[in-house]
């Protein structure tokens, strides 16, 4: 029996995998759950897959939890804060950790878990793009496996030669395209961008997501960030991590080898295969997604993507090229201008503006120990805060 713990349990990736983890009783045993702030959606996974210990960010949450669980008799231990969260990711009963809280706040529980020798399944890109070198060191230092959970670089995982390394550039590879959706606005006209809402900007035509990672597909800087995860995953250089445009969202990412072989995963648009992929591997497990039917499905359309319309994914290259902390200032002015927009204090367009203005001002230094690139993190958030409130 293989204990699993789940960070970030109450999110869309939380719950797949907890769906997934159901399925296969005899195989997997749920010790832990982490959240930030959903007590009631906490208090029910405690009530369905009663694990040992659960931890919430948020220290008010942690004592609403506590007084929920011991009102129904449960008796699990419940952790507060950012240090509790850590705890449950280097628990010892935890052999695999899903790594899955929302950006830069997933950095330091996914060190834990690498640090602590886990199969971490990781689903936070923001640990790659801020602090790629230092995740990639704990990870062979910790004797950790690595095995990657967002549908595009999962595929990728799948496409590599037998026996590839993480962080290292697989032999014979060529190099790596990524596809996208293009999201909800990928054939609106530009002069609407400015006027989106962010009940549009959320509707995304093929994956159900949460809201932050939804807008990020829809201004294509979740696709910047996954060329950065790739470059630090599969040991690429960013120019040879390519992005291609496919609205149907069944071929989620090819590997092209030198002898002009181009290896692609398929399948319909649901995070459970990813999940299952990483839960089982080096076996196949069943993960409860429709099988995808081709035929029905009749064509598979691939565009290169609109710089005009993507500014975010050109910072993101430019930005993953000019290395030390600059994707973390990156992150953190996306994430700060993206909250600004769910919130209604900043235009869908101006999110782009915001990132490439905190890029110009908060000078990037080397990315050499954690305390650096939390550093840079906090100075980009001050700037874009002050952008956005301009």
């Amino acid at each position: 029996m293989i204990g699993l713990a789940v960070l970030g349990a109450t999110g869309s990736i939380g719950r797949s995998t907890l769906d997934v983890a159901a399925r296969h009783p005899d195989r997997f045993r749920v010790v832990a759950l982490a959240g930030a702030r959903d007590v009631e959606g906490m208090r029910a996974l405690c009530g369905r897959f009663r694990p040992a210990v659960v931890a919430m960010a948020e220290p008010a949450a942690a004592r609403r939890l506590a007084q929920g669980l011991r009102e129904e008799g449960l008796g699990i231990e419940v952790l507060a804060g950012a240090e509790g969260v850590e705890a449950v990711a280097a628990l010892p009963e935890a052999a695999f950790v899903m790594a899955a809280i929302v950006g830069a706040a997933g950095l330091r529980p996914a060190l834990a878990a690498a640090r602590a020798g886990k199969r971490v399944l990781l689903a936070n890109k923001e640990s790659l793009v801020m602090a790629g070198a230092l995740f990639m060191e704990a990870v062979r230092e910790g004797g950790a496996e690595l095995v990657p959970i967002d549908s595009e670089h999962n595929a990728v995982f799948q496409c590599l030669p037998p026996g590839s390394r993480p962080g290292q550039a697989p032999a014979g590879v060529r190099r790596i395209i990524l596809t996208a959706s293009g999201g909800p606005f990928r054939d609106a006209p530009l002069e609407r961008l400015a006027a989106v809402t962010p009940e549009e900007a959320c509707a995304h035509p093929n994956w159900s997501m949460g809201r932050k990672i939804s807008v990020d597909s829809a201004t294509m800087m979740n696709k910047g960030l996954e060329v950065m995860e790739a470059c630090w995953l599969f040991g690429l250089p960013a120019e040879r991590v390519e992005v291609v445009l496919h609205p149907q969202s069944i071929v989620h990412s090819l590997v092209e080898y030198v002898d002009g072989s181009v290896l692609a995963q398929l399948g319909n648009p649901d995070m459970r295969t990813p999940i299952a992929q990483a839960l089982g591997w080096p076996e196949r497990i069943e993960a409860g997604v429709e099988a995808l039917d081709l035929v029905r499905a009749g064509r598979l359309d691939f565009r290169a993507p609109d710089p005009g319309r993507y500014p975010c994914l050109g910072l993101a290259y430019a930005a993953q090229r000019a290395g030390g902390t600059a994707p973390a200032i990156l992150n953190a002015a996306n994430e700060v201008a993206v909250a600004a927009f769910l919130g209604g204090r900043l235009p869908f367009t101006a999110i782009a503006e915001v990132i490439e203005d905190t890029l110009a001002a908060v000078p990037a230094g080397p990315a050499d120990s954690l305390e650096a690139v939390l550093e840079a993190d906090r100075r980009a958030r001050e700037h874009a805060a002050r952008r956005a409130a301009a």
